[in-house]
C-alpha cells in the first residue's frame, strides 16, 4: 500500500498521463501510512490517519471511473464538487460521532459505486479486460471476508493461535490479510481504472510484470487519430 503506489505515480509523471491517476496512486499510499501508523501507536489521531483517508481515496477512484471516456484534460466540477461535498460531510460527522458503523457505511457505499461503474465497463464497454477487473474486485472481497472472520470468531482464532507452532498461528492473522488483499486490490483497481482510460486515449497500455510477479501498466507510442 505504500511502495508499489509511489512507484506507479512516478511511473505516471513520466508518461504524462492525467493528474488524477498520480493522484490516485498517492491517496493509496497515505491509506497505507496513515495504517501503518494507526497500528503502530493504537491512538486515535492515528486512526484518522487510516479511516479518512480511506474516504478520500476512493472519492478519487470514483472520479477516474466516470471520466474514463471523457476528453483529455476535461474536467467535470458537477463531479467533483459533489465528491469534495461527500469527503467533508462524512468527516464532519465522523468527527462528531465518532462512530465507527458510519464510516464503513459511508466507505461501503462509495466501494458499491465503484463495483457497478466497474461491472458496466467489462460488461457493456471493455469486456476483455473482465480478467483484471473481476481480479482486482475478487482479491478486494477476500480481504473484507477474512476482515470479517477475524471479527467474528477473534476469541477462537486466538486460542487456535495459542495451541500451534507460531508458523502456523501466524497464517491465521487474518486481520493483516485484509489489508493485503484489499491493499492489492485498490492497487489492482487504479490499475483496471488506467487501463480504461488510457485505452480510450489510445495509449496502447499493457499490463507488465516486474520480476514475473509485481503488475504494472506500460504504454506503447499513441496511435494516429
Amino acid at each position: 500500500m505504500i511502495l508499489p503506489p509511489i512507484f506507479g505515480a512516478m511511473q505516471s509523471v513520466r508518461s504524462g498521463l492525467e493528474k488524477r491517476y498520480i493522484a490516485s496512486y498517492l491517496a493509496l499510499t497515505v491509506v497505507g501510512m496513515g495504517s501503518w501508523c494507526f497500528h503502530m501507536t493504537l491512538k486515535y489521531e492515528m486512526q484518522l490517519l487510516d479511516e479518512l483517508p480511506m474516504i478520500y481515496s476512493c472519492c478519487i477512484f470514483v472520479y477516474c471511473m466516470f471520466e474514463c471516456f471523457k476528453m483529455k484534460k476535461s474536467v467535470n466540477y458537477h463531479l467533483l464538487f459533489t465528491l469534495v461535498l461527500f469527503s467533508l460531510i462524512v468527516t464532519m460527522v465522523y468527527l462528531k460521532v465518532k462512530e465507527p458503523i458510519f464510516h464503513q457505511v459511508m466507505y461501503g457505499m462509495l466501494v458499491f459505486t465503484l463495483v457497478v461503474r466497474s461491472i458496466y465497463i467489462v460488461t457493456w464497454v471493455y469486456p476483455w479486460l473482465r480478467g483484471l477487473g473481476y481480479t482486482s474486485l475478487g482479491v478486494f472481497l477476500l480481504g473484507f471476508l477474512f476482515w470479517n472472520i477475524d471479527n467474528i470468531f477473534c476469541d477462537s482464532l486466538r486460542n487456535f493461535r495459542k495451541k500451534v507452532p507460531p508458523v502456523i498461528g501466524v497464517t491465521t492473522q487474518f486481520h493483516a490479510w485484509w489489508h493485503i488483499l484489499t491493499g492489492l486490490g485498490s492497487y489492482l483497481h487504479i490499475l483496471f481504472s488506467l487501463y480504461t482510460r488510457t485505452l480510450y486515449l489510445r495509449y496502447r497500455p499493457k499490463v507488465k510484470f516486474l520480476f514475473g510477479i509485481w503488475p504494472v501498466i506500460l504504454f506503447e507510442p499513441l496511435r494516429k487519430q
